[in-house]
């Protein structure tokens, strides 16, 4: 094997792994990643991403003599991490060198030795990152002195939302720490703008330093569907949905997504109900269920394991045999992910059963799959304006550093916007409110910042979401997970009954001060629910393929007898609501009068707060139609939207929503609620929608 890598590396490549050869996406890799380049490395799920970017670094470790910690492997779940750290270890220790884990469930001792062996590749997230910077236990400047590269795996997941914002931040005081640049290397599955994904993974960096996409294997459009051996059927319940998975593949290992928690707690008792070998996986089970979970699967063969987004990413569950996807996904990029799962056995291929519980589902489904048959895929947009991580990122700064010069506080991000000079209103109401203390030209943590985020030495500070509060469930001192606390708290006629892990327990005492609440097993009955679940709003490209699809459009993929009728129903009874050539404006029997955009929530908020003189008061819009007043006339439509597309207006926010915005506390209220605002409107599809024709069907 003739390779650009350091000889003992392709030594255990071929003895200890038994590779013949390295995949295209590896052997690409090695060029840049050695080179020092930035670098966005793209392949599907069990691609070899991890060893496309671990065996050049080693080299270069070797060549350059790196010491310390001077590579960081960051990844969005601490599963993902544990699950890596043998195969990472392991490449680490064919030169010699050492990996260890760092994040929330790592104990005390083993966080007291890495501090004291200094491993070379760290493996960890961007919140224990934070911890890291502003602990009082942790020496930063020795520690990451010697840094040099950093690997973002699942770099995809970051990016979308605010995680993505907090981990550029601190990557760039990580620079500051050790006083270079940082080679950025992201690993992804497929995603529709790499290049842009890259440039803002390179942070301050990005057309300063070299940057390269390596995606030798990538599907386009060109190519034709992906390959994928795809059904979609409609059984219209989740009873129904267990009968079909307790019949079929007999014998073989199934992986179950579901798009809520309580679904997945619903299914995997159904499934045990009927003999089914089944596990499950979801954030509100403890650690020691899901470890547990993930162990037995991917040991097991004739079982099920029922989860949630949590088996998404690259978790390793062993030779699956099937993928089952109840409804659909909110993404292509997650369907991509999960159909990835399966086929990496030798003889076998990639698959997905589709099962829809009703026909709204079944309509998206193959919406999706219609966009993923044209090898489209989302692209990972930053969500724009994350002022609140401005000012997270200002007191973890003053944590970090004790004190900070009022000057020179803008340097710590290298001119990263938006953490410069237009942070400055920002840190004013920080001043002026006592989250900082200024005195002496310095900046340091001040008595509103301690009060309100200084429980537990800061650690709510270094996490940029917070769940909803949730009770934890004991069966004497085991942990079995976290509940909702309106499941404890509403009125229940006898015995007040769980579901949680699959299984139902009754409740024998609630600690309501420590929020513990202690079980015991017992049979059926129980109930599972948590807030927020279930529920994902449509993109503009989505909403408009559930369009195309009641318009009759079909995805290239089998289709049941069942799924063939449903869809009929369903285009028969929308017929009314849906043209080729545009929007549609159409009084209902009930006498309201809505205009059907088929153009996705955002789109939509954003056209309801542009035409307020049209839309009815109480502004009722989903992802499909906004409700507009009912005398309004198409002369009076011509008029008011005749200039819309150039006076396009954000959507209100009220200041309830402000709460779901970490940190909002510590910004002005007008400057959080033009936040929100930005992140729920979509204008570029708005004005798609605005230059369309629009149809009045008014009886």
């Amino acid at each position: 094997m003739s390779l650009d890598l350091d000889p003992v590396v392709v030594h255990h490549l071929v003895n200890s792994l038994g590779w013949r050869d390295l995949r295209p996406m590896q052997r690409a890799a090695i060029a840049p990643v050695r080179g020092g380049a930035d670098v966005l490395l793209l392949a599907p799920t069990a691609g070899g991403k991890t060893e496309a970017a671990l065996f050049p670094l080693l080299t270069r470790m070797t060549e350059q003599r790196w010491t310390g910690t001077s590579v960081l492997y960051l990844a969005p779940l601490k599963a993902l991490l544990n699950n890596l750290q043998p195969r990472v270890e392991q490449y680490a220790g064919w030169l010699g060198r050492r990996a260890a884990c760092w994040h929330g469930d790592i104990s005390a001792a083993q966080r007291r030795a890495v501090l004291y062996e200094r491993p070379d590749i760290l493996l960890t997230t961007p919140e224990s990152l934070e911890s890291m910077l502003v602990s009082e236990k942790v020496d930063h400047q020795g520690f990451f002195a010697g840094l040099r590269a950093v690997v973002v795996d699942e770099v995809h997941a970051f990016a979308g939302d605010d995680r993505g914002w907090h981990l550029l931040a601190v990557l760039e005081r990580l620079a500051r720490v050790a006083g270079r640049p940082l080679q950025r290397i992201g690993l992804s599955a497929t995603v529709g703008n790499p290049g842009q994904l890259l440039s803002w993974l390179q942070g301050s960096g990005g057309g300063r330093r070299p940057a390269e996409v390596v995606a030798p294997d990538l599907v386009t459009a060109a190519d034709g569907p992906p390959p994928g051996d795809i059904e979609l059927d409609y059984v219209g319940s989740l009873a129904n949905a267990a009968t079909v998975i307790a019949g079929l593949h007999r014998g073989e290992k199934r992986l179950v997504f579901c798009e809520s928690r309580q679904t997945v707690e619903e299914l995997g008792q159904l499934l045990r109900s009927k003999g089914v070998t089944t596990f499950l996986s979801h954030a509100s089970l403890s650690i020691d269920e899901r470890r547990r979970a993930e162990q037995a699967f991917s040991e097991a063969r004739d079982c099920a394991i029922v989860s949630t987004s949590t088996l998404e990413l690259g978790i390793d569950v062993g030779d699956l045999d099937r993928v089952i996807q109840i409804d659909a996904p909110a993404t292509v990029a997650s369907f991509l992910q999960r159909i990835g799962r399966a086929g990496r056995r030798v003889g076998s291929s990639r698959n997905c059963l589709f099962l829809a519980l009703d026909g709204a589902a079944l309509t998206e489904a193959a919406a999706l799959l219609l966009l993923w048959s044209r090898g489209w895929v989302e692209p990972v947009v930053a969500p724009p304006e994350p002022r609140h991580i401005v000012a997270q990122q200002l007191l973890a700064l003053c944590l970090q550093e004790h004190q900070v010069g009022d000057k020179l506080w803008v340097q710590a991000w290298n001119e990263l916007p938006p953490f410069g000079e237009e942070a400055e209103p920002i840190l004013r109401y920080l001043v002026e409110h006592g989250y900082l203390d200024h005195d002496g030209g310095m900046l340091f943590i001040g008595p509103a910042a301690e009060a309100r985020f200084g429980r537990r030495h800061f650690m709510d500070l270094t996490a940029v979401f917070s769940g909803p509060p949730e009770f934890t469930v004991l069966l004497g001192r085991t942990e079995l997970g976290r509940v909702d606390p309106s499941l404890l708290t509403e009125e229940v006629r006898g015995d007040r009954r769980l579901l949680l892990g699959g299984r139902s327990w009754r409740v024998t005492y609630i600690d309501w001060r420590r929020r513990r609440c202690f079980v015991e097993a017992t049979d059926g009955g129980g109930r599972a629910r948590w807030s927020g679940t279930g529920w994902a709003y449509q993109g503009f490209a989505l909403t408009r393929a559930v369009r195309e699809v009641l318009l009759g459009a079909d995805p290239p993929v089998r289709l049941t007898r069942r799924a063939i009728e449903r869809l009929a129903r369903e285009r028969e009874e929308k017929l009314h609501l849906v043209h080729p050539g545009g929007t549609l404006i159409v009084r209902e029997k009930g006498g309201d009068l809505r205009w059907w955009t088929w153009a996705g929530i955002r789109a939509n908020a954003t056209l309801t707060a542009t035409l307020g003189d049209v839309v009815d008061p109480m502004e009722r819009f989903d992802d499909h139609s906004i409700r507009l007043r009912d005398n309004v006339t198409s002369a009076e439509w011509r008029q008011k939207t005749a200039d819309a597309s150039v006076r396009l207006c954000l959507p209100e926010v009220s200041e309830k929503a402000l709460d779901g915005l970490k940190f909002s506390a510590a910004l002005p209220k007008q400057l959080a609620a033009a936040t929100l605002s930005a992140r729920l409107a979509d204008p570029k599809a708005a004005v798609s929608v605005l230059s369309e024709s629009v149809r009045f069907v008014v009886t």
